[in-house]
């Protein structure tokens, strides 16, 4: 995969595909927990439909409520935009997916990462089956790895870390990242790695998954 335009692409079809799970959910899933910890399924959409388009002054002043930390700024706001309802919702990410909306002071492929990664933390814990594109994984996991502290702390922390020291390998597709022993799993899996979500024991195998398991 080369070039923004791909990247914008396929963004696009991924936020689409999101609107299209939200529209489906009952609506005691809405209120269901997600993967993120703190986060119900109706806060990781309104994160996603009001992260993107916050101003700087917005941005700053959010900071300045939530004493200057950027994990509790982003935890509580998406929580507070919740509260806006299903259909604000909604028609903030459709707007979103139509102008290809970027959080602010961020590349493309973080809105892509959001696409990808929240759309996981919102399918997984309600059993919803969905294929993750596997030319989605090595951007993303170059943005994870490459994003330096204190801004990693949005994206899962210090992915490079996490992974030092053993050779991940997709099942699902030709790509490995590092050097040690092999841990194999699918593209879904390897992402839910990068980004700090929990993973069961029995997704990564290889002589290298006790190593990696430690570290999760």
């Amino acid at each position: 995969m080369n070039g923004a335009t791909t990247v914008s692409e396929l963004t696009r079809t991924l936020r689409d595909g999101f609107i299209e799970t939200l529209v489906g959910l009952e609506p005691d899933q809405w209120v269901a927990p997600s993967l993120c910890s703190e986060w119900r399924v109706i806060d990781v959409a309104a994160h996603l439909a009001w992260a993107p388009v916050l101003g700087i002054g917005a941005g700053a002043a959010a900071m300045g409520r939530h004493g200057f930390s950027m994990n509790r700024m982003i935890a509580r706001s998406a929580v507070g935009w919740s509260e806006r309802g299903h259909e604000a919702i909604l028609a903030q990410l459709r707007d979103n997916a139509r102008t290809g909306a970027t959080p602010i002071g961020m590349p493309p492929v973080a809105a892509l990462a959001d696409a990808v990664v929240h759309g996981i933390d919102v399918r997984r814990p309600l059993g919803i089956p969905a294929q993750v594109p596997a030319e989605v994984l090595a951007p993303l996991a170059e943005f994870s790895m490459a994003t330096p502290w204190p801004l990693n702390v949005v994206v899962g922390g210090s992915a490079r870390r996490r992974v030092a020291g053993v050779r991940l390998v997709a099942t699902d597709s030709d790509w490995t990242h590092g050097s040690g022993p092999d841990v194999l799993a699918s593209t879904e899996i390897l992402l839910l790695v990068l980004y700090g979500r929990p993973v069961a024991p029995d997704h990564l195998t290889g002589p290298g998954a006790p190593v990696l398991l430690a570290r999760l």
